[in-house]
């Protein structure tokens, strides 16, 4: 009886961080895509440490290996467990590196895109009027174009480079983050606490980002999960259509765009392998996002 009893006081004590982390990862999909993210960040994190060769380094690519089979062994006793480009670089080395910029560019681009448009969006909501009729048309005009395209457009302006991919992503993006923020921060706005801090004659930047902000977080960081994986589907696109980071620094996209040349020859480990490494990743982030929607959502069923 003690046992049974003490349960229902430990779940009452149960903090929102713990019950949530319960609940996630009751899921083993959403574990399994959880473990698979740990894993591709810390290969991203350790990628100096434990890849065979630095793809960035000139110094270290030599020519008379491009384009060997996976397996191969090289003349001077290096083994090449992908293969290599056309370049003589790694496919493993360059995944791993691949991955640190594709993550990167992807939510680098989202924790901003966040920023500005959460901002705009709790704005908006809670405002209201004029202020969220401008807010919101430019919203819509943003939304009604695809994001491809603008993103195109931008980089076409502005050049290749990683920042300039981001700012791209960042412009694209940012609508998403605002249309969420407008409609968590309508039905927020309305609350008692929100009435109380209003009576308080509270500084209306602390009432949006201290009182409004926390309680309209869990549809963002829904929301997060999932322009995260779109930004870096995103960032492979434009790189293998060659207006994405430059060939010094190469994402998976542009592993994928080397060696598309190359498929017809039979040379197919160039691009397949970064390819697999994407969608890997994709699909763990989509995952992950996925439960956490659940979680999060107080009104899904678990």
């Amino acid at each position: 009886m003690r046992a049974s009893s003490s349960f229902p006081q430990r779940l009452a004590q149960e903090t929102p961080a713990r019950r949530a982390a319960r609940i996630f990862f009751k899921s083993n999909l959403a574990t399994f895509g959880f473990a698979l993210l740990c894993f591709i960040v810390a290969v991203t994190l350790l990628a100096p440490f434990i890849a065979p060769q630095n793809p960035y380094d000139l110094l270290q690519l030599d020519i008379m290996n491009s384009r060997l089979e996976p397996g191969s062994v090289s003349a001077d006793g290096k083994t090449f467990w992908l293969g290599t480009d056309d370049q003589g670089r790694d496919i493993l080395s360059g995944i791993m590196y691949g991955l640190r910029i594709s993550l990167g560019v992807g939510v680098s681009s989202a924790l901003f895109a966040a920023a500005v448009g959460g901002s705009l969006g709790l704005i908006a909501g809670y405002v209201g009027g004029r202020t969220e009729t401008l807010i919101m048309r430019v919203v819509d005009l943003q939304l009604s174009f695809p994001a491809i395209l603008v993103a195109m457009m931008i980089l076409a302006f502005l050049g290749k480079g990683i920042m300039n991919v981001v700012l791209a992503l960042i412009i694209v993006e940012w609508a998403a983050y605002a249309r969420t923020a407008r409609g968590a921060a309508l039905v927020e706005r309305r609350k008692e606490y929100i009435e109380a801090a209003e009576a308080l004659a509270l500084p209306r930047w602390r009432l949006l980002f201290v009182h409004l902000l926390p309680n309209c977080l869990p549809p963002l960081i829904v929301i997060a999960t999932v322009q995260i994986a779109r930004a870096i589907a995103l960032e492979a696109t434009l790189s293998f259509l060659g207006l994405g980071v430059p060939v010094t620094e190469p994402s998976l996209g542009l592993l994928v765009a080397n060696g598309y040349q190359y498929m017809l020859s039979g040379k197919f480990w160039i691009s397949l392998y970064p390819g697999i490494a994407l969608l890997i990743a994709i699909v763990a982030i989509n995952l992950v996002g996925d439960r956490l929607r659940d979680v999060l959502n107080p009104r899904s069923s678990r």
